[in-house]
């Protein structure tokens, strides 16, 4: 697999991503972008701060981290309730962190205190190779700063305009996907619905594995986990007969640079493992050939819901469009638009302005674009991601179980982390 991008220097590369999403509260939203200097220079004069970490001062001694500890050297992204900056420990060359900065007086003018707050609560529990760790939380009067892992691989929004005819050959898409797969399976065992998927929030690490970021959309049910459930699964995997026969692709077959500072890309440690041969299994038949059902183990959120207007425009779902009250299916939609996107540089039911891409999502079938080609198994996958019946979704029941079986996954393993 070949992912084409440009060679270029952290120190004379910025990352601009723009990120519109939405939520009630947005009419009167107002850009948080202020430039670097101008935040070094408003912390430069507040002497109480907070945080979670210390910096070793040599024979023993340490102390809490402090924002001027820590050198602003570009910014990477605005957001909506903060700015993301790339930033050096200061005495410490080389080791950058994502600072994402936000105003406290401006997210209390627009209410959104609370998606801050829950981001940080999120960002507190996760611990998870494709998810962000929070090294810091660093506190001072009028800033709050999360201090994460800085991604030098960008993300794939950008990755993908950097590819032929921008977009992503098939190998490429079922890495990507399979490893979001795998992250969203993880929020959702944690009762967290991410709400916020797209190629813009997926960060591409040093060693070529993905990063989910941007919390502050996400959904925390009321429960801290959500509940093991063994559940009936009568999919027969043969009946995928159409798909088999196909060359198998070895899916770390990487050679790119990225588009930071590249490094790779054959990933060090994988959830993901190559599968030298075609699927085999012999399952039980009842007597007349019909197949037995068989017990999964589930933990899906199948019981959160939400009336929220929140997410993309072009990512969201009908449910969320119609005012219908959402649950743990967005993200199965959001994951079938963000695998369309990543196939045909484009999302399915995109309009000319916001009013007809919405009405499309509700009304407009999904249709496929006649160039490139595309697998069937990848076309099948997409449809069953996109059914506008959240209770018919693929995902909306057995969460992450179904859609690791589905046979566009088939050349890989996808395996828990």
């Amino acid at each position: 697999m070949n992912i084409h991008v440009d060679n270029t220097s952290i120190c004379t590369t910025m990352i601009h991503v723009d990120i519109k999403s939405i939520d009630n509260s947005d009419s009167d939203a107002t850009s948080n972008g202020s430039n670097v200097k101008k935040f070094v220079d408003t912390t430069s004069s507040d002497t109480t701060y907070n945080a979670t970490s210390t910096v070793d001062l040599g024979r023993h001694r340490t102390r809490k981290l402090v924002l001027e500890d820590f050198h602003f050297m570009q910014r990477l992204g605005n957001g909506d309730i903060g700015t993301v900056y790339l930033v050096e420990l200061k005495g410490k060359r080389g080791c950058y962190f994502a600072a994402k900065v936000m105003d406290k007086e401006e997210l209390v003018y627009r209410k959104k205190e609370c998606r801050a707050g829950v981001e940080k609560m999120i960002l507190e529990m996760l611990d998870h190779p494709f998810c962000p760790f929070l090294y810091a939380t660093l506190d001072c009067p009028r800033w709050s700063c999360l201090l994460t892992e800085f991604c030098p691989g960008g993300d794939l929004h950008v990755l993908r305009q950097h590819q032929p005819d921008k977009r992503f050959d098939e190998d490429a898409v079922r890495f990507y996907a399979s490893e979001v797969v795998v992250a969203l399976e993880y929020l959702h065992m944690l009762g967290i619905i991410y709400r916020d998927l797209k190629p813009e929030n997926i960060l591409v690490r040093s060693d070529g594995h993905i990063m989910l970021t941007d919390f502050d959309l996400s959904l925390k049910c009321d429960n801290s986990i959500s509940k093991a459930q063994l559940v009936h699964d009568t999919t027969d995997r043969n009946s995928h007969n159409a798909f088999e026969g196909r060359t198998i692709a070895d899916p770390t077959r990487f050679s790119f640079s990225s588009y930071i500072l590249p490094s790779c890309i054959v990933p060090r440690v994988s959830c993901l493992h190559h599968r030298g041969h075609k699927w085999k299994s012999s399952p039980r038949k009842k007597k007349g050939g019909r197949h037995c059902a068989t017990l999964k183990v589930v933990a899906e959120p199948v019981d959160a819901r939400s009336m929220s207007f929140v997410g993309t425009h072009e990512y969201l779902a009908p449910e969320i469009v119609s005012g219908e009250g959402h649950g743990n299916a967005v993200d199965w939609w959001t994951l079938g638009v963000f695998i369309y996107e990543l196939f045909y540089g484009l999302t399915p039911f995109r309009g000319k302005e916001h009013d007809f891409t919405l009405a499309n999502i509700v009304a407009h079938g999904l249709e496929f674009p006649s160039e490139p080609v595309v697998a069937a198994s990848a076309k099948d996958l997409m449809t069953q991601l996109l059914n506008k019946d959240p209770t018919k979704r693929m995902g909306s029941t057995l969460g992450a179980t179904a859609v690791k079986h589905h046979p566009f996954f088939e050349r890989i393993a996808i395996k828990n982390c």
